[in-house]
Order: structure tokens, then sequence, then C-alpha cells
């Protein structure tokens, strides 16, 4: 049998009309979990089924599979390392499959992580899209749902979590055998435990139907920062408030029992939606001060995920071709309850400005989907984690619920709930509701909205005499509002603003009296509609005058947007672009919306800048952000931003190099009021590394002073930084070659390989990517491969080489050639809009 791990959406669905699933019995111990050279577990799965068919496949990829019994006979075992073959099925069956898994250092499947601190071992597991078939055999697919059974066999003393609440406890040889409650119906993938001696701070909720526990828990070494902080009790009171939030609007209460919540160590996404345990990045966890919008950013995935608890976990698509029904109604969830439950009014404007930034970005795209893709195997589904299926579909939810109206969009919420609750679903059963609920018909919106590709954009032209014309690219149907703007003094004051539907590609507006003396006029004005906006010349050096004196955040965040968009299509200078921002960042009082602008610059020298102009515009840039650093508030937001901004300019500009080295080593006073934590500090010390400031002897000195795993990951990257050729290709090298790296390590190594664009360091090895990428994506995990393939593309003056890779390698599995076309774009972009900068 040849390896079938990249399951088809046709098969699993064959093999779903076959099997009726019924339970599954976990049992995996981890005993041998804290030796040093672990890395392999038993496991063992048994599957209760229905079967309409004589022969199937359950789904493991491990190490081994050492006995397969079906129906009380044990059966020759025939796998393939992907796929157990079971014969001799009947109507009713029992399946036992019993096998060695592997622990994982990748963040898919069981994670283990060694804490340098104390040397504490900690597991979790990392499912989505499929890989609980990493940990036990399953039928890994989600409209297989089940009841699951779980028993962990651990080590004294850790704290050992599943999905359901602990049932019973009893020591055994070398550990404890804990075993946990039966769960509702779940697919595999949302399926979870974890292990380790994790600190657990205990709360409660009091929901309709009793109290339910709740914990927040984290490793050792991080506690004081989770619970000195405040964080803890924070996240508690966050929780408390979604779960009554949501329990209301979907109206079913939270069915899951506990809800605890995991901070877990080098993890690849932000959070996962695990029933009665999520699990989040420890980068949630701050080590030192945070803004407003890191503790807003915690707040909405918090929500986001419980959002799944009835989207994506009660009910659940049936194939990944619906994964939006359940991440665009968490991404859209996630802001809507952080303004009304959790706290952060400015949630609609951080999702302005950063959420839709990123479906705006992976619209533009060749490989741009529907929101309701096509997704015919697990590669592609990996892949389809993007902007498209959180933001835009977010975005366009948005959009719907203005349509119908809030209350109906809730009714509908609640219907599609009881109807399919446990159960899969389609696009059509979620319309059904909705149309049931409101009295609209939203087919059209569907096949406007969920069903096409790419966005308009939309501009106003002045006629004259007062009238507006709303001119739309790509025409779909718009509800926006038309800010118009003028000065009083130093302050654009909004003067009007007027509603407008739009379908066509030209919609006029009635003229409107006083509109000659209007200096801005804003398209889709209070962000209600999905597009790109384009502001006309007038309205741009109105924007370039006053955009910080103009009081709404949402209206400036809009604006910010066109202003980057525009910088993005070659259409507004870099030089302007950057002196726009050097003049209203350092007056921007939302958080999120000054990160952003800054991360803008910085990006905007970094690859759209022309060549003759970077090394100028770096410098400028940089004394814009010191200069801004010195000046901004002691202890406030800003001061910590532009002190982050001020560590990514440094790193291609060394004007500063001596200060910041003083800063560093005490001999000089940072500015009064900015905390040098040690994310700070390390920011910091790469950037002077890879302008040739820092030599090992200062990179271990601030290893000694943060011996941390995220110190350590940190070091890795400042080595790699350093502006030698021959540590650049050790770099190279040690990111393609040393299977050991974590993904955190691996990260860090890809970083310091690209650290200050020194392309002069790297160039060298081009042709090695192009020879590598395939290999490397047949042997390595799609994680791991795709980390290679997207953070080592050269970033190189031509396309011909990326193009002939292309040309060569039209049958590459589909999943890669997606990440390099859409590395090329990056690059055409990059090369286009260089060339369109005007000479200075």
């Amino acid at each position: 049998m040849t390896s079938t791990a990249n399951l088809t959406r046709d098969e699993t669905a064959a093999r779903a009309a076959g099997i009726q699933l019924q339970t599954v019995d976990v049992e995996i111990d981890l005993r041998g979990a804290r030796a040093a050279d672990a890395t392999t577990f038993p496991t063992s799965s048994t599957l209760v089924f229905g079967a309409s068919v004589e022969a199937t496949w359950i789904d493991f990829l491990g190490a081994s599979v050492d006995e397969v019994i079906v129906n009380g006979a044990p059966q020759p075992v025939e796998w393939d390392g992907a796929r157990v073959r079971v014969r001799g099925l009947a109507a009713h069956n029992v399946v036992t499959v019993r096998g060695t898994g592997r622990y994982s250092t990748s963040g898919e499947g069981l994670h283990r992580f060694s804490d340098p601190v104390d040397d504490a071992v900690y597991l979790y597991t990392q499912y989505e899209p499929a890989d609980s078939r990493r940990v036990y055999p399953v039928f890994e697919q989600p409209d297989l749902k089940a009841r699951w059974r779980f028993v962990v066999i651990a080590p004294d003393g850790w704290q050992v979590l599943s999905n359901g609440a602990e049932a019973a406890r009893e020591p055994v040889e070398g550990g404890v055998r804990v075993a946990f409650a039966e769960t509702l119906p779940l697919s595999s993938y949302i399926t979870a435990v974890a292990a380790g001696p994790y600190h657990r701070v205990e709360g409660v909720w009091h929901g309709p139907a009793g109290p339910v526990p709740l914990g927040v828990l984290c490793r050792a070494s991080l506690a004081p920062h989770l619970v000195d902080s405040g964080d803890a009790d924070e996240i508690l009171g966050i929780t408390q408030r979604g779960l009554d939030f949501f329990s209301d609007a979907f109206g079913l209460v939270y069915p899951w029992g506990k809800y605890d919540q995991i901070f877990v160590p080098e993890y690849n996404l932000g959070a996962m939606e695990n029933p009665g345990l999520v699990t989040f990045t420890e980068r949630y966890v701050f080590r030192g001060a945070a803004t407003v919008a890191q503790h807003e950013g915690r707040a909405n995935t918090i929500l986001h995920e419980m959002a799944h608890m009835w989207f994506g976990d009660l009910a659940t698509m049936r194939w990944w071709d619906d994964l939006w029904l359940k991440e665009s109604f968490a991404d859209f969830s996630g802001a809507h309850a952080a303004v009304v439950a959790g706290g952060f009014p400015d949630a609609w404007v951080t999702f302005a400005s950063r959420r839709k930034g990123w479906a705006y970005v992976q619209d533009q795209l060749p490989t741009t989907h529907p929101i309701v893709a096509d997704i015919p195997d697990l590669e592609a589904a990996k892949l389809n984690f993007d902007g498209i299926t959180y933001a835009k579909g977010a975005s366009v939810l948005k959009q719907l619920v203005a349509f119908v109206g809030e209350d109906a969009f809730f009714r509908g919420a609640r219907r599609y709930f009881a109807d399919h609750a446990y159960g899969n679903t389609t696009l059509d059963d979620l319309l059904t509701a909705l149309e049931t609920e409101s009295g609209r018909d939203l087919r059209a919106w569907s096949e406007a909205w969920l069903q096409t590709t790419g966005m308009s954009q939309i501009s106003v032209e002045r006629e004259g005499h007062g009238a507006l014309t709303v001119v739309q690219t790509d025409p779909r149907p718009h509800r926006l509002a038309v800010g118009l703007y003028a000065f009083e003094g130093d302050r654009l004051m909004q003067r009007g603003s007027v509603d407008v539907d739009i379908a066509a590609e030209r919609t006029p507006v009635p003229a409107l009296s006083g509109e000659s003396s209007v200096d801005l006029v804003l398209p889709n004005d209070g962000d209600r509609t999905y597009a790109k906006v384009r502001l006309d010349a007038r309205s741009t050096d109105a924007a370039a005058r006053g955009l910080s004196m103009i009081d709404d955040a949402l209206a400036r965040a809009v604006i910010w947007a066109a202003l980057w968009d525009a910088t993005r299509d070659g259409e507004l200078p870099v030089a302007r672009y950057l002196e726009i921002v050097a003049q209203h960042a350092p007056r921007e009082g939302n958080a999120a919306l000054l990160a952003d602008a800054l991360a803008h610059a910085q990006f905007a020298i970094g690859h759209y800048a022309a060549a003759a102009e970077r090394d100028r515009l770096a410098a400028d840039w940089l004394e814009t952000a010191w200069t801004a650093l010195w000046a901004a508030p002691a202890g406030s937001d800003a001061q910590l931003a532009w002190a982050r901004a001020v560590g990514a300019a440094a790193s291609r500009s060394d004007w500063r190099a001596a200060e910041l080295t003083a800063i560093l080593s005490g001999e000089a006073e940072a500015p009064s009021g900015l905390a040098l934590d040690p994310e700070l500090r390390w920011d910091w010390l790469a950037a002077l590394s890879a302008t040739g400031h820092v030599d090992l002897a200062a990179a271990d000195a601030e290893l000694a002073r943060d011996g941390s795993s995220q110190g350590r990951t940190a070091y890795r990257a400042v080595l790699a930084a350093r502006p030698d050729a021959a540590v650049r290709a050790d770099a190279w090298h040690a990111a393609w070659d040393d299977e050991s790296l974590t993904n955190d390590h691996l990260d860090a190594t890809i970083a310091g390989v690209r650290a200050g664009g020194r392309r002069d360091l790297v160039e060298e090895f081009d042709a090695d990517y192009f020879a590598r990428i395939r290999p490397a994506w047949s042997a390595r995990s799609i994680e791991i491969a795709r980390r290679l393939v997207i953070g080592l593309f050269p970033a190189s003056d031509t396309l011909d080489p990326v193009d002939a890779w292309l040309d060569a390698n039209a049958d590459a599995p589909g999943a890669l050639r997606r990440l390099v076309i859409e590395q090329r774009d990056g690059l055409a972009r990059d090369l286009r809009v260089r060339a369109a900068q005007p000479s200075l």
C-alpha cells in the first residue's frame, strides 16, 4: 500500500456514507514523557460503529501499528503509514487499534516541550484540520462525530486535562490513570488532551443551568506574569461575560460542561476551540508591558473561540469547503462580543484596520477564492485558514446583519442551532434558518458575496455644482455611507453623511448643498461594506493635512487603510506615505491604528521603496521613530509602540546603534516610563545584530538575563542575524536540514536569515531554494514545509527563477504551487511598485 495521508473530500464522503460512528474510547500513556530522549508513547482507540460496507480504513500517522482487533478477532496489520485497513465488518462493529504515537515538535499532534527554566515537560494537542490521527487512530473527518471517552496515564503531580471533566483518578505504576467524562458528539479535530505541571487559576461561571468550573492555565515559569499582573482575573471576567452573552444570543446555554483555557508554548495558531479545553498561544501571557490593543486582541481571541462552542463545535461543517461556517462567524462574533460584552468598545476599529486589511491583501492574490471555497483535500484545507475564510467572511456577515437586522440575525442563529445541534451542516442550512427568521431571500446575497471572488474598489468623483458620483470596479451590491469632511481651523470635521445603495459601476449622488467646500469625501465612512477605498486627490491632500485631527476613530481607520492601499498599488509614493505617517502617527490615539501605521511604514521601506532611496528612507524613518519615542508620554501605549518601531527600523539603519547599545547596557537612560522588558530588549538586540553591532559575548550576556524559552528562541534569531555571509549560510542550511528545530526555533532561524533585508548575504542561495522546496514538501510536515516555502522565498529583482520553477513543476502538489504562486505575486507587486516610485 502507498501512503495516503492527504485525504480527499470524495473518499471521506464515501466513507461517511457507509459508517455510522457512535463512540470512541482512547487511552494514551504519557508516563515516559519526562525522559530527555522521549519520542514516542503508547496509544489505542476502540471505535464502535455501524457499517454497511465490508471494509474501510482508520486514520493513524504514528510510529507503529501493533494490533488490530475487529469484533474480537485479531487481524493482520495493514498500514501504509497513514491508513489502517479493517476488513470483515458487520452491521455493528467494535474495532480496537493499538499502536505507538510520536511526540511532535512542530505543533501538530501531541506537542512535547521542555521548559529550559526548570526542565519541566509540557504536553498539549493541536489537531486542526486533521492531526488527531497523529495521536490516536480515528476516522479523521468532521462529519463522523462520536461521543468520546478519554483515559490518560501520566506522571504523578501533573495537571491532566481533556474535553470532559475528570471522572476518576487512580494510582498506577509510575504515575496516575485519569479517566474523563464522556463527551457529547464531537468531530475528531476538536478533541484535545493536555498534561504537565501547569499552573492553574480557578474560577466559576454562574450560568442559568448551574455553575460551570473555569480554569486558566499556563506553564509554571510563566505563572507570575499571568497572576501577578492581574491578567488571569481579566481573562476570567471576559470569559464569564462572554458565556452570558453567547448563551443568550444563541438561545442555548453553553453545553460542554467545564471551560478550561490553557496557554501553551510553541503554538502554531492564535488559539483553538476545543470544547472544554481551549488552547491559546502563550504569547497572550504578556511578559512585559502590553498596549490596550494587545489586551483587546486577547479578549477578541477568547470570544472568537467561545463563539466556536456553538459555531463549529455544536453545529459543524460537513467538509472543509464550508470552513467559513465556523471561522467567519467566530471572527464576526469575536469583534461583536468584544464591543458589547468584552469591555473594548473600539473592537470594530481594530477589525476595520487589521482583520479587513488581512482580507484585502488575500483577496487581491491570484489564488483568492470564494468564502465558500472548493476544498478537494486536506492539504487545500490547511491553506484555507486565511484572510478570506476569516476576515472577508466576517466582513460580509457584518453587512448581512445590517441587511436582515440584528434581532432577525440572532433569531436565525438560534433556529440554526436548534435544528442542527451536534450535527453537520452546509451553507443551505444556515441560509434557510436566516431566511425563515428575517423573511428575506438571501440567495442573491449569497451568490454576490459568498460565492464570488475579489472585491470592489470604491471612489467618488466630484462632478461640480455639489454633485458626486460613486464609482466602483467589479460591481456588486453595497450599502454604504459617503462622509463629507471640511476643515475648521486645523480640524477635519464631518459636515454630513449620505447613505447610498449602489450596484452599478457608477451611481450618482443627489446634489449636496455646500459640497464644493468639502475638503475630504470619504467613501465607506463607518466601514459598513467590504471594499477597497480610493480617495480623490483633494481628499488625499486633506488627509495628509488633518488625518489625526478627525475625532471618529472608525473614520480614521478607513482613511489609514485607503492610504495604505494606494501605497501598495503604487499610486501613493512611498515617500509621501511615510511623511503622512510621520506627521499623524505621533498623534494617533488608537493603539491598534498606531501599531498598524508603524508596521506599514516599515513594510513600505523594505518592499516598495526604490532601491536607490531605501537607505535614506530607512534612516529618516528611524529618526522619526526615535524622536516620537522620546516625545511620547511616559508609560503610554504610544511610547511602547514607538519603542517597538525603533527596533524594527534599527534593523535597516544603524544611525542610532550607539544610543541603543548604551541604553541596553545601562550606560544611558531609557526614555522615562519605558519598561525595558525582555521582549523589547531582544527586539532591539536583534536589530543591532542585523547591522553588525552585536557579538557573541553580548548575545550571551542577554541570554544570561533571560534564560526562558522565549529568550533562547530570541537568542537563536540574534545569532543568525549577524551580517556575516558564513553566519547566514549556516542559518540557511540549518533551516532546511536540521530537523531537530522546533517550529519556533525554525521561525527564529528564518528571521535571522532575512534580518535587515540583506539580500547580498543570501542571494547565492536562490537556486538552492527552488531545488529544495518540492523535496521538503514531500518529506516534512505541511506546517514546517509551509514555513520554509514562505519564509525563505527569494526577494530577488526578477521573476524569472520562480516562473521557471512553476513551469517545470506543473505537477507539484496544488497546495505547494499555491504558496509559490502567492509568493510570486508578492514579489511582482514589490517590483511593480518600486518601478512606479517617482525619481527624487
